[in-house]
């Protein structure tokens, strides 16, 4: 038994409106990020109990191929059978092999992307609390969360776009866990702050090279108590509070 594999991927990058006129249009936003996620996470969870049960008959398939190659290997050394048979039929547990273990790989990724847009909900429910409390207007210009997948390892690609366009290292004031990030209470491990102003012409390039890539990312025209220290791109996913 056969299926697709499923990859769904948050897509959304949002201008944040900045003035009470444009409340109606803020609340529109938050309410299509929420119906978003949530279409998002009940698509991942049927396609995992798909997947699940497709791993009971591939299990079954290995469990088959096993016992065959065990009783194929009796009848080569009584002479019954020829040694290429037995061959044959191990690469069959070999390849049914990689389908399971594809098919649970694909699990697992469905339940890090999960969990990903989770936090990225809790991290952006934490932003705007923060942004509250100090009666501030979030000075962000744009969140987008991109592909499943992100690791800080990654961070080499935006480099080499920023250094053979500009001519010099991509400015990155922070690489993973800070003192300040310690100190502010966030988890910062696997992300990276680029300190150019979303809005210049070195910002909006590299912007539209996150997008074009599918990486994550949260433009800061300024600072945010407790947030923000000052414009910067945060390429990585949100935040998360320490633990």
């Amino acid at each position: 038994m056969r299926i697709k594999t499923f990859f769904p991927v948050l897509f959304l990058a949002l201008l944040l409106p900045v003035g009470v006129a444009a409340q109606a249009s803020k609340n529109t936003q938050k309410n299509q990020l929420a119906e978003t996620r949530s279409e998002l996470i009940a698509a991942t969870e049927a396609y995992k109990t798909s997947a699940q049960e497709v791993v009971k008959f591939q299990e079954q398939e290995v469990a088959n191929a096993t016992a065959k190659v065990e009783q194929l290997r009796k009848l080569v050394v009584d002479g019954l059978v020829a040694r290429n048979e037995m061959a044959a039929a191990e690469q069959q547990i070999a390849a049914a092999t990689s389908r399971l273990e594809a098919t649970r790989k694909q699990i697992a990724d469905s339940d890090n992307l999960i969990v990903q847009i989770r936090d990225a909900e809790k991290a952006e429910k934490a932003l705007a609390k923060a942004a509250l409390s100090r009666r501030l207007v979030q000075p962000i210009s744009m969140r987008y969360y991109g592909m499943a997948g992100w690791a800080l390892s990654n961070i080499s690609s935006v480099q080499a776009f920023f250094s053979s366009n500009f001519g010099r290292a991509l400015p990155i004031s922070t690489m993973g866990q800070s003192n300040t990030h310690n100190a502010m209470g966030w988890d910062h491990r696997n992300s990276a702050d680029v300190g150019v102003h979303p809005d210049s012409a070195e910002g909006r390039a590299l912007i539209g090279f996150l997008q074009s890539k599918g990486i994550p990312f949260l433009a800061f025209r300024g600072a945010i108590p407790g947030v923000s220290t000052g414009p910067h791109i945060h390429i990585g996913y949100p935040s998360g509070r320490l633990g």
